[in-house]
């Protein structure tokens, strides 16, 4: 009987699919049937240095390019890369895809992913076949079939040993049905995949390389009620055999009774996951809370990588206040894991942030955020339970806390928006603070990061020239070491010949301390140039020289670098 129902999904999708490439002939007569685009690039580098070893060969030569070939929305893409270090082609045809589309009907035939529910299907590429159908309506389906792993032989040397990581093929299919009106909804997702166990000889059990079966079951909801409320959630239960070798077994869990979906076996297990959120919404603000939780060793063969073991609340809100000119958005809740109290150690971790943006007018933008990321960890000993003379013993030895703080301000002026002249001035500051504490006591541990950026710039729109000056600094701060590097920087661009032309110079100055003391200079110098010719063809030249000069016997020597670029690139595209 399963075998009929699989087989049955496979046909469906593959009349689905005929049909969609099929009906696709739309398109013709009003594009055209080929299309070929693509590129090529050539360039050449010269290196030289004095004071240190050469970090890159003194000439070398690059030559890349790519053409892709397009038959009503198909693509072909191919590219290569020859240089004297080393040769590269990419072709697409060990994975390839095509997506018709007719009216309602959307076909994903090949190498292709589906993303039906972060608990579900989300993202795993499989080779096969599946359709998107979406009618006018309330309805909307999908379904999908085809190999999430193929089988790779297991392969051993000389000693027997095996040297690459086995798999079984596993096939798998899914089906999600939708239904929508009124600003409520309801889902239905169900996603099966087991593998083959005789894709592949006897592989050992030291590898850890089990055939499975996994059957997962997601129902989610969304209810709007009083105009502002919304109301969603989702709640999804996996059933997972971690070897299918297992005999069968009889269990009460109600994946394990759902006929020829899913055979129970003595190495099944069975999780859980859900989430729920409420939120409030006006005009001018919205308000939010949320809650998650997920089993411990909730897994679902129809993703790659899957958070579990975790259960968060969190609350949010925004607004926009005087007219819009300010927006102000704040979130907080807070993580733990160990849900089921098998770990060792338990962790909790806060998490909040505000953002605010403030544009009082057309000259003036301001913005700030801060955010605070806390984590807290209890570790249980085993000893603590052995030795302690009363439950009030060693309350606060294993407890570990790391605090990581984060704030951003940004200002941004205009000085004038004319047609002839364009000048604005910046500031960007940030900081972030990460510290430990062990108990109650902070620890002689943790860095402090301040960096800040002012900055200027005139743009003369008739004369294509834009001028601009900087000064960066930055600072880290660590309990043994205070690290500052500080420094202008300058650059002017011009564009001539109807802008085919445009050239850049540009020049640093920093300066690194160490305790305050200098111990480095570091002047560098820029000069880019790129030439336009009919659209398709451009010519670029660059040259970078940066000199540095130590100031301490303990910092690095001091030495000169020069690199220069020369390049040519062409773009083509015919019909």
């Amino acid at each position: 009987m399963r075998i009929f129902y699989r087989c049955g999904i496979l046909i469906l999708l593959f009349f689905f699919a005929l049909g969609a490439c099929a009906q696709n002939l739309e398109s013709i007569g009003k594009e055209k049937p080929v299309t070929i685009t693509g590129g090529l690039s050539l360039n050449q580098i010269f290196y030289t240095a004095s004071g240190i070893q050469s970090r890159r060969d003194p000439y070398t030569y690059y030559a890349s390019g790519n053409i892709n070939f397009s038959l009503y929305g198909w693509s072909v893409p191919l590219s290569f890369s020859v240089s004297n270090q080393n040769t590269s082609f990419q072709q697409p045809f060990n994975q390839y895809s095509i997506h018709p589309t007719y009216k309602w009907v959307t076909a994903h035939i090949g190498y292709t992913s589906m993303s039906y529910s972060p608990y579900t299907v989300n993202g795993h590429i499989f080779l096969g076949a599946a359709v998107d159908l979406a009618p006018e309506g309330n309805w909307k389906f999908s379904a999908l079939y085809g190999r999430f792993l193929r089988a790779v032989q297991p392969e051993s040397d000389t000693a027997g040993i095996i040297t690459n990581t086995p798999s079984f093929k596993r096939m798998g299919y899914g089906l999600k049905t939708s239904y929508t009106k009124n600003g409520n909804s309801v889902d239905l997702i169900i996603f099966h995949a087991k593998d083959d166990i005789t894709s592949i000889p006897f592989v050992p059990d030291s590898l850890g390389i089990l055939p499975q079966e996994n059957l997962v079951i997601s129902i989610g909801a969304g209810k709007t009620f009083f105009d502002h409320f919304l109301l969603k959630g989702e709640l999804a239960s996996s059933a997972l055999s971690r070897d299918i070798r297992a005999e069968e077994g009889d269990h009460t869990h109600p994946l394990a009774n759902t006929g020829f979906l899913y055979t129970p076996r003595l190495s099944s297990s069975y999780y859980k996951a859900f989430k729920t959120s409420l939120n409030y919404q006006q005009d001018a603000y919205t308000l939010g809370v949320a809650y998650e939780r997920i089993d411990p060793q909730y897994r679902t063969l129809g993703a790659y990588y899957f958070n579990n073991d975790l259960e968060s609340i969190t609350a949010n809100g925004s607004a926009a206040l005087w007219q819009g000119k300010m927006n102000v958005a704040v979130s907080a809740g807070t993580q733990r894991d160990n849900l089921d109290r098998s770990k060792v150690s338990t962790m909790r971790r806060m998490v909040g942030s505000v953002n605010v943006n403030y544009i009082p007018n057309q000259k003036l933008n301001l913005s700030a955020s801060y955010s605070n990321f806390q984590t807290y960890t209890n570790i249980r000993s085993q000893f603590v339970n052995i030795n302690q003379l009363t439950p009030y013993d060693n309350l606060d030895t294993l407890n570990y806390t790391q605090i990581s703080q984060n704030i951003t301000a940004t200002a941004m002026y205009a000085l004038s928006n004319s047609k002839e002249r364009r000048q604005s001035i910046s500031l960007n500051l940030t900081m972030q603070d990460a510290a430990d504490k062990q108990g109650q006591v902070t620890q002689n541990s943790g860095s402090q990061f301040y960096n800040l950026n002012a900055g200027y710039s005139c743009n003369m729109v008739p004369q294509n020239l834009t001028i601009s000056v900087a000064f960066n600094g930055n600072i880290n701060d660590s309990p043994s070491i205070t690290t500052e590097t500080l420094g202008p920087t300058a650059s002017v661009s011009k564009s001539f010949f109807d802008r085919k032309l445009r050239a850049t110079l540009s020049t640093s100055y920093n300066n690194t301390y160490t305790n305050s003391h200098r111990v480095s200079t570091i002047l560098n110098g820029r000069i880019n140039g790129s030439y336009t010719i009919h659209k398709k063809h451009n010519l670029n030249l660059s040259l970078v020289t940066v000199n540095r000069e130590s100031k301490s016997e303990t910092s690095s020597q001091s030495f000169t670098e020069f690199t220069g670029t020369l390049g040519y690139s062409y773009a083509f595209g015919m019909k």
